[in-house]
């Protein structure tokens, strides 16, 4: 169970970022393309929050 739970931390870490710092709480219905544009945009913004330290260590 334990093994189950680390991976599992492992991959709700974006979805908590997306929905924490992003503010992505609640969808409202504007059609399927521009829910699955914000999304995408979303995962990205949280791909470059999460690797920010290695990003500005990195200059």
């Amino acid at each position: 169970e334990t093994a189950k739970a680390h991976i599992r931390a492992k991959g709700e870490h974006p979805f908590r970022v997306i929905k924490q710092q992003f503010g992505f709480q609640k969808t409202r219905l504007r059609g399927m393309l521009k829910n699955r544009c914000k999304v995408n945009v979303l995962a990205a913004l949280s791909n470059l929050f999460m690797a920010r330290r290695r990003l500005l260590c990195s200059t």
